[in-house]
């Protein structure tokens, strides 16, 4: 056999491999972006790991920091799925913000997160008027995040 057929086999069956490699690891790890609506409209939800997107409905924010259980309700304007999130919220978290939560929907209907991001933009803005910063609240926060 001629170098150049060796050389011309050996990078066609490397090609076959990787490409063979690729696309049967790609199924098992994709990660689906659903709505409230598309989560309950699909039939086999339970069984797909998801990212849920939608806004934290306003009242519906139970956090309880004993147990560390997270518990909101995300909604589209048209639908809405209960979470329960097993993490700590992050900081920007709160009413009528857009979030991601990644997880799977179990046999109850609720949403059981192990990931939440929360949506914001990337620009800082100082306060409008420097009366709005407690800075008692601020040192003291300081203060817990050292113990």
């Amino acid at each position: 056999m001629s170098p150049k057929v060796f050389i011309a086999v050996s990078l066609a069956a490397a090609t076959i491999a990787l490409t063979w490699i690729a696309i049967g690891s790609i199924g098992s790890n994709l990660v689906y972006y659903w709505t409230p609506t598309e989560l309950q409209a699909a039939e086999d939800a339970g069984n797909a790991t998801v990212r849920l997107g939608g806004m934290v409905k306003t009242g519906t924010i139970d956090w309880n920091k004993d147990t560390g259980v997270l518990n909101f309700v995300v909604h589209d304007g048209t639908s809405e799925v209960p979470v329960r999130a097993t993490e700590m919220p992050p900081q920007m978290f709160r009413e009528n913000i857009g979030v991601v939560v990644e997880g799977k929907l179990d046999a109850d209907g609720v949403f059981i997160s192990n990931r939440l991001l929360v949506k914001h933009d990337n620009e800082y803005r100082a306060p409008h008027d420097p009366k709005e910063v407690d800075v008692q609240k601020l040192w003291e926060s300081l203060d817990a995040g050292e113990q």
